[in-house]
């Protein structure tokens, strides 16, 4: 697969939706995850990411101007153990208590479909990263409308057993921007990651379309101690 160039990748889409990216660093000691979500609505654009846990959560900016708060309050970053799980709806803790169950990530997304949002049938994309004994791996998914209609859910699974030093992968929920939404095709894409979790964090936030862009969460996980960094950008300060 050709390694594509992030920025350009966020840069060409101005609505790539909610997008998730898992990788390691060139150097091989730091296991990689960023999280960003965007919004074309005024109920969507009034969110944070604040942190809860070891994980996050969205909140309304603005109570006020909460309009609705379903599938836009959640938390999407909750970590289980030597597991952190990543998602871009209340499916993270459909997998934290699966996988507190002993099922798997595959099995616990079983119950669950695309969000009840048609037209639009938004993808429900999760990754999880696994990290012990200095060993590291991750795995995606995204559960789809069948070529948007809602009768039918195609889901799909992607797993990345030793990553490579320098490579991720990045799934979003949008092809890009129109009426309905088009939902993403194909497998997640190849990225390169840089060693600089400040460098990263710059990039993908100065990437995202200005207009559109809320939130962003960065995490980089050292894979023998498992200690971690976290950095988050809110649009709303």
């Amino acid at each position: 697969m050709k390694m594509r160039n992030l920025a350009e990748e966020l840069k060409g889409n101005p609505y790539p939706g909610r997008g998730i990216i898992l990788g390691k660093t060139p150097d091989k000691t730091k296991a990689v995850a960023a999280y960003f979500i965007m919004g074309r609505s005024e109920n969507s654009r009034n969110r944070i990411f604040v942190t809860e846990g070891e994980g996050i959560r969205t909140e309304a900016f603005d109570p006020s101007k909460m309009e609705d708060p379903s599938l836009i309050i959640y938390a999407p970053v909750r970590v289980l153990g030597n597991k952190t799980i990543v998602t871009n709806g209340d499916q993270t803790d459909t997998i934290y208590e699966g996988m507190d169950k002993q099922l798997t990530f595959e099995q616990s997304l079983r119950s669950r479909e695309f969000e009840p949002d048609g037209p639009n049938y938004t993808p429900r994309i999760s990754g999880i990263m696994h990290i012990e004994n200095g060993a590291y791996n991750y795995a995606m998914s995204i559960l789809k409308s069948n070529n948007g209609k809602p009768e039918g859910c195609n889901r799909y699974t992607f797993a990345y057993n030793d990553p490579a030093a320098g490579e991720g992968h990045f799934i979003h929920t949008y092809m890009g921007d129109g009426n309905p939404l088009p939902s993403f095709e194909g497998e997640p894409k190849l990225v390169g990651i840089p060693d600089s979790m400040e460098e990263f964090t710059d990039m993908v936030w100065e990437s995202l379309n200005v207009e559109n862009k809320v939130s962003l969460f960065v995490r980089y996980i050292d894979i023998q101690s498992g200690a971690y960094e976290t950095r988050i950008v809110n649009k709303n300060q």
